[in-house]
């Protein structure tokens, strides 16, 4: 600030100077025609920029995703309320930390036309939430160097979901053979249990048929698809209790700066996501528990290789509010196995998981095994090989 008002002292001082040596020195009459503009055109210049303070109306527009490392190209119009001509508007563009660019500053004039429009873009570091918007608008006047705020009512800044690349974790990580064990373990208790309850018409607990492209992942039923070499599926809906739940908790401490949470975030979305891609590939359907756009909590089927690419988009739409824990319910806890992913597990971590009572098949995502202390069940985290490793 200091520095900007000593180069306008600068200026001023140097504009004087110029005008005294051409005035005395060189050509009087003259002289006095350029003093008398430079005495004029501020004050012109100041009427015209506190006209058009109210006299500008500013919107853009933009993709709602895109892929990390690609460029995001914004679209803004500015238009001129009246007839009366605009001189210099400023506009700053402004994005959160996801993008390379935090401000960016534009000028341009309405003189002749009623409306501009120009595009920008923004390059997208780091996967995640982000936003765009326009932070001020300014009014110039055509000299340019006085500027006072626009007195109009801003657009709203736009939610961009920034799309991570989901790392392919293998088959043979630990952690997705202990969730496949607890799966097949309670689908044939399951299969056990409905037996029984239909063994009086000596018929058995489910009804089966051969596999069409379309049937649910969820109910085919693997054991007997080993039997008979092909698939088979269930006729009748599996209990939820088979299907085990991942729970997404994204939290930001209300103190943590920024930068350093959302390289956290993008790191837990793609330790998850890639879990659920895994999962789905190899038959394995599961419930996804994460926040909506209303600030609920819902829970998602993932029964479809297309659904975790789908479900990330819909949590990419959603902002990361500090300070907000997942809250968790009994029924989720009563899954066949629930895998809690949170970037913080320590602090306030125990409230997400209070309303699960007592869960024997509870297990925590983290982001390093420095947090394994914080809780009392199995603690795993995703190194950089993309493997997942119990502390």
């Amino acid at each position: 600030m200091i520095a900007r008002f000593t180069r306008t002292l600068l200026s001023i001082g140097s504009i004087v100077f110029i005008l005294y040596i051409f005035t005395f020195y060189i050509d009087g009459e003259i002289g006095i025609i350029l003093i008398a503009f430079m005495l004029f055109a501020p004050f012109i210049s100041l009427l015209f920029a506190l006209y058009a303070r109210k006299r500008i109306r500013v919107s853009f527009s933009c993709d709602a995703y895109v892929k990390k490392g690609s460029d995001l190209e914004v679209q803004v119009c500015v238009e001129k309320v009246g007839a009366f001509p605009l001189a210099v508007v400023e506009i700053t563009a402004e994005a959160t930390e996801v993008f390379c660019t935090a401000k960016k500053r534009f000028r341009l004039s309405l003189f002749r036309k009623d409306r501009k429009m120009f595009s920008y873009r923004v390059k997208a570091s780091v996967g995640g939430n982000g936003e765009i918007g326009i932070g001020n608008v300014w009014s110039c006047g055509f000299l340019g160097f006085m500027k006072f705020r626009a007195d109009i009512e801003l657009p709203q800044p736009a939610l961009v979901g920034v799309i991570p690349e989901i790392p392919d974790i293998k088959s043979s990580s630990q952690l997705f053979r202990s969730i496949a064990d607890v799966v097949l373990t309670s689908d044939e208790e399951e299969e056990g249990d409905s037996s029984m309850l239909f063994s009086a018409n000596t018929s058995p607990g489910y009804e089966h048929r051969e596999y069409v492209p379309g049937d649910p992942i969820k109910r085919i039923n693997w054991k007997l698809s080993s039997k008979k070499s092909k698939y088979m599926v269930r006729l009748d809906e599996a209990v939820a209790t088979v299907q085990p739940v991942i729970a997404l908790d994204l939290f930001r401490g209300e103190d943590q700066s920024p930068e350093n949470a959302i390289l956290a975030e993008e790191k837990l979305l793609c330790s998850v996501f890639g879990l659920l891609t895994l999962l789905v590939k190899q038959g394995i359907s599961c419930n996804f528990v994460c926040y909506d756009s209303t600030g609920s909590v819902t829970t998602e089927s993932v029964d479809n290789p297309d659904a975790p690419a789908q479900i990330l988009l819909k949590v990419l739409a959603v902002k990361v509010i500090p300070g907000r824990r997942l809250a968790l319910n009994e029924a989720v806890g009563q899954a066949c196995a629930c895998v809690v992913a949170t970037t913080s597990a320590s602090g306030s971590f125990s409230s997400v998981t209070d309303g699960l009572g007592s869960s024997e098949n509870l297990s925590v995502i983290g982001l390093t095994p420095d947090e394994a202390s914080f809780v009392d069940c199995p603690f795993w985290y995703l190194d950089e090989n993309n493997n997942y490793k119990l502390v």
